[in-house]
């Protein structure tokens, strides 16, 4: 997820009170309208449920809430089958009723009125105030060994109820970063060989699939975009960061995948989503551990076989792309475990 906005700032024209927190959905809103904004999601570009689950990390509830606030507000309609289409951004931001004005739909719930008048948003659900904190530190530290996680010492740590943390772990098993072993207890796997090569090879059946499916309904623009953004990383080499690769990549394996009209093949890649969410780390440590960074070339070869309507051959070379992957991540990794050793938490043992 983005980072909390600055103190003072405003949704939908609508300004927020200093030193609230915004809810996971309008979060993920702020962020899309922006990308819309910026022209980062061009006209076109098709947003499904899944999609912006996955890319915030959050479930899809707040994700059906962003993009139902987006349609209302003018950034986006309803597309033809699944999800919802991007505006241009000329109308961006133009609700029919009240163009220019974006005001967010509030519900008791998600809005208090103060003594003065003024609307404050309610904090995030419990859990979501500490989700991103617990998926970065066993993210940081699954590259290292395998870990047990204590839902009780988790609850203390965090100085919340056992109810929360098993909201967070539940969580954080759909996303595949945790599992329960024979005796129901809950650990983290390590990123090892074969653990790795396991969800490459996976994900290797499951998503030149799902490209192949999704390259009928992908806008022209949003090619022409992911070309930009990657001729401008390799052009850049120099300046490329952890950051700049992490969304490179999830441009390429959620946004573009999004695409793909079976949700019941997106669920099955969402369960391998560990391997992205890990890469948000190794990325972040290791942007510099090769000359050029090598799928660069590798996604722009996908990208042009999909514009010279060839998905098929997109898909074989995604296939491709995602085996010469697996030993890159484990690389990685080895760089990782010989440069930092993690700190001690709490609520996590290594096995």
């Amino acid at each position: 997820m983005p980072a909390n906005h600055p103190p003072s700032d405003t949704v939908g024209g609508e300004a927020r009170v200093r030193g609230t927190v915004p809810r996971l959905y309008q979060q993920a809103f702020d962020e899309l309208a922006r990308q819309i904004r910026d022209g980062i999601s061009v006209q076109g570009t098709r947003l499904t449920e899944a999609g912006v689950a996955s890319q915030f990390g959050i479930s899809r509830a707040p994700a059906r809430r962003a993009l139902a606030e987006l349609a209302r507000c003018g950034f986006v309609a309803k597309a033809d089958g699944r999800g919802y289409v991007v505006l241009s951004i000329e109308d961006a931001g133009r609700a029919p009723a009240d163009p220019g004005v974006v005001q967010t739909a509030r519900t008791p719930s998600d809005a208090a009125a103060t003594a003065d008048g003024t609307t404050r948003l309610a904090p995030p659900s419990s859990w979501a105030r500490i989700y991103d904190d617990v998926e970065r530190e066993i993210v940081a530290r699954i590259a290292f060994a395998s870990w047990r996680v204590n839902e009780a010492a988790m609850a203390r740590h965090y100085r919340v109820s056992r109810t929360v943390t098993r909201e967070v772990l539940g969580r954080l098993q759909q996303q595949g970063l945790i599992r329960k072993d024979g005796r129901s207890r809950w650990y983290a796997p390590a990123l090892t060989p074969k653990h790795v090569g396991e969800l490459y090879e996976v994900r290797g059946l499951l998503e030149p699939v799902a490209l192949v499916k999704a390259a009928p309904f992908v806008p022209a623009d949003f090619l022409a975009s992911m070309r930009a953004h990657l001729e401008h990383a390799q052009t850049h080499a120099n300046a490329v960061t952890g950051a700049t690769l992490d969304a490179l990549e999830t441009e390429m394996h959620v946004q573009l995948l999004g695409y793909c009209d079976n949700p019941t093949l997106m669920q099955a890649i969402d369960l391998q989503q560990s391997l992205l969410i890990a890469h948000r780390f190794l990325y972040r440590q290791t942007s510099r551990l090769f000359e050029g960074e090598p799928f660069l070339p590798e996604h722009l070869e996908i990208v042009d076989r999909l514009e010279r309507g060839r998905p098929d051959a997109a898909a074989e070379q995604l296939e491709h792309h995602l085996r010469v992957s697996r030993d890159r991540a484990l690389h990685r990794i080895d760089a990782i475990n010989q440069q930092y050793e993690p700190d001690g938490l709490s609520y996590l043992d290594r096995l």
